[in-house]
């Protein structure tokens, strides 16, 4: 049973930084392609390393993964934000209706 609930939460996060992914391609600007890939990752690999702690059981290992999880569900939200405010102070416009792709 536990087995199958950590394939299951493994599966969700494969298809999160799959959704993530096309996400980067098929958006238009700089702005929601890091919006989409800053958020799908996240969510992506904290649900794949929470399956795989499934999978392994409570041991020292299990620890380590999960302070990797919090370690990526801090900084990686912080390091998009950083990333998106520096192209912001210098000028990278926003896509608008009607604008070509970038």
């Amino acid at each position: 049973m536990l087995n199958t609930l950590a394939l299951i939460f493994i599966v969700i996060g494969l298809f999160f930084m799959i959704v993530g992914a096309i996400g980067l391609i098929r958006f238009p600007d700089f702005y929601t392609r890091v919006h989409a890939t800053g958020k799908c990752d996240t969510l992506g690999e904290g649900m794949m390393l929470f399956g795989i702690i499934l999978y392994e059981g409570m041991n020292l290992i299990s620890v380590k993964i999960l302070l990797l999880v919090i370690f990526i569900f801090v900084t990686s939200p912080t390091a998009v934000h950083a990333i998106l405010n520096v192209a912001y102070t210098h000028g990278v416009e926003p896509w608008k209706k009607g604008d070509e792709r970038r």
